[in-house]
This record gives C-alpha cells, structure tokens and sequence, in this order.
C-alpha cells in the first residue's frame, strides 16, 4: 500500500470513528450570522439570496449558449471589417506603436510576456469570435460562461455597491442592475496586465460600461453596447457594439488550455510560439 493510500485510509477510518461523536444540530444550537461582505453597505441587498427564484420568470430570455457575429461593411459579404485601435495616447500609444513594429520586425510573430494559457479577460472576454457564450440568472447575480480557457464571469445584481478598493482581476469588478429588459453593468478593477485590445494596455483607471439586451423584434441576437472610459490611457471615451446569435440547444465544450501549454520561454520571462 502506498503512502498517499495509507493516509487516505486512516483519516476515512478515523472519520468513521468520531462520527458518532458529532453533535446534531439540535446539540449545536443556533448558527452564529456570517460577517458583512466587505463593500456590501447595510440594506443595499444580500449577497447570497435565498428565494426570489419567482422573480426570474420576469427576466428576458437568453437561454441557450451565443456566439459573436462578424461586424461585415454595409451590402458587403466579405471579410468582416477590423476593429479600430483604442484612441490611446501618452506612454500607452507609444508601447501599441513599439508592440506594432516588433511584429513587422519579426515577420508577423510577436513575444508575449505571459503564458499563452493566460485568458483574455474584460473587456476581451465579450467579444471573441470563435467560442460561444452562455448567461445564466440566479437571485442576485447573472454568471457569464465562455467557453475560451473556461471563463467565468460575474455581474452582482443584489444591489451592492463596488468594493472600497477591489483588488484587480481579469474580469473585474462588476456590479449590475436590470432596467426593463436590459442588463446595465458596471465593471472596474480590472488587471492592468489585461490587454484592453490586442496590443494595447490600459491603466487601473480602466472603466468598461454596458447596456445588454435583446434586439427589438429578434429573440434570437442579442446586443452588448461597451462604453470605456481610461482617463490616463485614452484621449477620450469609445464605443464599440457587439453582436451574438442564440444556438438554442448548444451548450459548452471543455477547454483545458494548460493540457497544450507547451510554448517554450525564454530567460526574460517571454513566451514563445514554437
């Protein structure tokens, strides 16, 4: 038998032994309240309602998984139309304008100074063209799967505010609220280490702001109006509009970057394609 197995072994057994032990919860007594949420003010909403399930009915339908459509020039069907560069400016611009060059210097290829398992992030995260979608509504929340490196996403409908000082993350920090049909989001927090777009960087002032929905008379697309804002990396505030379509009874793959993680990297720390 081997040591792993063996201390498996033992501790079952002596789980076993002192289950007789442990008190029922009528012995136990009353259960003492979790503490606050950091950042969730008093009466502003729970975060871990219970019930209200009832309340979802009211909710539009995105049942389903989406998938983002090609923005394509008016009358054209060709290729889809590239998406501009962010209005950068200052040191930001310079490093898209440096991360640009190294890629004509390099005949097309271009370092990476993180794992090429590393996801996208916010505001990337919602619009990647080829893995789709998935939005679920629980009491409090709505949880954004995506397919891509099996993201998660979480926007807090529950009424709480953004946190004093939220530590940074890929997604965000992300809290909502629901007017009529449409789910209004508000997302800051964000890594600076998460590309704003392909090539360009953003600030820890980086402020992403959305209005989704289901465009009027077609159930089955659904639109996410991004607005961000960056005071210290954008010369002003940009809109983009992102398009999905429902697949009704699809549903998610499995994506397990980390089985194909195999690039190589170099002693600064730079991941390589091989």
């Amino acid at each position: 038998m081997s040591t792993r197995i063996a201390v498996a072994v033992a501790v079952s057994a002596a789980l076993l032994a002192g289950a007789a032990a442990v008190p029922s919860l009528a012995q136990v007594g009353p259960v003492a309240a979790s503490p606050p949420i950091q950042g969730l003010k008093p009466g502003t909403g729970a975060p871990f309602p219970k019930g209200h399930y009832a309340a979802l009915d009211r909710l539009p339908d995105w049942g389903g998984i989406w998938l983002m459509t090609f923005n394509r020039p008016p009358g054209s069907g060709g290729p889809p139309a590239p998406a501009p560069p962010p209005p950068l400016k200052g040191k930001y611009l310079e490093d898209y304008n440096a991360w640009k060059k190294a890629i004509r210097d390099n005949h097309g290829v271009v370092k990476s100074t993180t794992s090429h398992c590393t996801p996208p992030g916010m505001p990337a995260i919602m619009s990647m063209f080829q893995y789709p979608y998935e939005f679920l509504f629980t009491p409090g929340r709505v949880t954004i799967n995506q397919e891509a490196w099996m993201q998660t996403r979480h926007i807090w409908t529950d009424g709480r505010p953004h946190g004093d000082d939220p530590d940074p993350t890929f997604m965000g920090d992300s809290i909502g609220h629901w007017e009529g049909d449409t789910l209004v989001a508000d997302t800051i927090a964000i890594k600076d280490t998460v590309p704003l777009a392909t090539g360009a960087g953003h600030s820890d002032k980086l402020h992403v702001k959305e209005r989704i929905h289901l465009k009027a008379g077609d159930p089955d697309t659904l639109i996410d109006e991004v607005t961000v804002e960056d005071p210290e990396a954008l010369e002003h505030p940009y809109t983009t509009t992102v398009t999905y379509r429902r697949d009704r009874y699809g549903s998610l793959l499995e994506f397990e970057c980390a089985e194909n993680d195999r690039n190589p990297v170099d002693d600064k720390g730079d991941t390589e394609f091989q």
